[in-house]
């Protein structure tokens, strides 16, 4: 597969990639596989924002791996790999600190709408990355607390905060959502916000819904919305299933060089490693845990260009061109914690 390595071979990629949701100004490889988004990227706004003309780069290209277990070495070449993304991303036009400063856009409708009044609430957003998204709810009323592995990230989230003049409603604690639970403890909270470009870094989803139920109140709401576990299946450049829809024992590596920002500097802790995980895994998962389905939503966007025949309809909202086959690209679930 052009492009991409299996762990442990000598060889680099030759591809420049792209793992997120910026839009993409160019095809992958053919066969490549159009990778996993950012964490809480900032790439997506409210329709009615600007596009800010980022151009993001090509599509990465991507193998699935073998003889390789999901251990805490691969998570920690993540690690490694998001430390060194941080300053690239907050100096990026493509997260825009300064203009989120100014405007404060707040959530998401769509995300206010299946959530609801969040006035009082207590939140906690998982992955949060350097918490744009986490602080957007705290500008909603919320009291907020921001999870990441990534200790760049955190600090770069609590500067943030302070420059908002947010941080006596948010907190930011820097641990693995696999042991968010216990970090946490003894907190829970009334929503558990997980979004764009989660569960792909993770090797067990169910790992995952574990702590997401030991942090969800009974009664407490789930919202996740995440790309599409069909989409990750594709090849770049057609409609051909290429790779696995069902969660792996054995992870996609990649070596790209750059991230997803407007920025060229190249990463040198390039290699990551990812995952897909079906949506029956994802909602099962959630069901054997105590968690009612309030809503399965499967959209027929994204938030970038994954694929190069997808049109920009809205401002950050990509998919088919009319006429063409419609196909899910992303999907949000909302659940609620039973009693």
């Amino acid at each position: 597969m052009s492009g991409s390595t299996q762990v442990g071979s000598s060889a680099s990629s030759t591809a420049k990639a792209e793992p997120s949701i910026a839009p993409s100004s160019g095809s992958g490889a053919k066969g490549s596989r159009s990778t996993c988004w950012a964490t809480s990227s900032r790439a997506e706004v409210a329709a009615d924002r600007p596009v800010d003309g980022s151009t993001g780069a090509p599509a990465r290209a991507v193998q699935q791996t073998k003889d390789v277990d999901p251990t805490d070495d691969l998570l920690s070449a993540n690690l490694r790999n998001w430390d060194e993304r941080v300053p690239i991303h907050t100096r990026s036009r493509f997260y825009d600190v300064e203009h989120w400063l100014q405007t404060r856009p707040g959530p998401r409708v769509r995300e206010i709408e299946a959530i609801g009044d969040v006035a009082g609430l207590d939140l906690v957003h998982l992955q949060c990355h350097f918490g744009l998204d986490t602080l957007a709810w705290a500008d909603a009323g919320a009291r907020v607390t921001g999870l990441d592995f990534s200790p760049a990230a955190i600090a770069a989230a609590q500067a943030l905060a302070a420059r908002a003049g947010l941080a006596g409603r948010a907190s930011f604690v820097c641990a693995s959502v696999y042991d968010a639970a216990r970090a946490l403890a003894p907190e829970t909270f009334d929503v558990v916000y997980v979004s764009l470009g989660a569960l792909c870094w993770l090797p067990s989803v169910g790992r995952w819904a574990d702590q997401v139920a030991a942090l969800a109140r009974p009664g407490g709401r789930l919202y996740l919305h995440d790309g599409h576990p069909m989409a990750w299946s594709l090849a770049s450049d057609s409609l051909a299933l290429e790779y696995s829809y069902f969660e792996e024992p054995t992870p996609y590596v990649d070596d790209s060089e750059d991230t997803y920002t407007d920025s060229d500097a190249p990463l040198a802790n390039a290699r990551s490693y990812e995952w897909n995980h079906g949506i029956g895994e994802v909602v099962s998962a959630l069901i054997d845990r105590g968690f009612r389905i309030d809503r399965l939503t499967e959209h027929d966007w994204t938030v970038h260009q994954q694929f190069p025949w997808l049109v920009e309809t809205v401002a950050h909202h990509w998919s088919a061109p009319a006429g063409q086959p419609r196909i899910p690209l992303s999907y949000t679930v909302v659940a609620t914690r039973t009693p």
